[in-house]
């Protein structure tokens, strides 16, 4: 967790905070660790 923190540019404990299980952590920080791990994300539209 401490280099995916360092590598994504987001400090530790924001980190750890915003992927507790009742966080809502914002896009750019999905965004950033997402393209740290190596994972893209894509946009689907959902048939409902």
């Amino acid at each position: 967790m401490p280099q995916i923190a360092k590598d994504s540019g987001i400090g530790r404990e924001a980190l750890y905070k915003a992927l507790r299980p009742d966080a809502s952590p914002r896009f750019d920080t999905v965004a950033r660790v997402s393209k740290t791990l190596g994972v893209k994300l894509v946009e689907q539209r959902l048939v409902v």
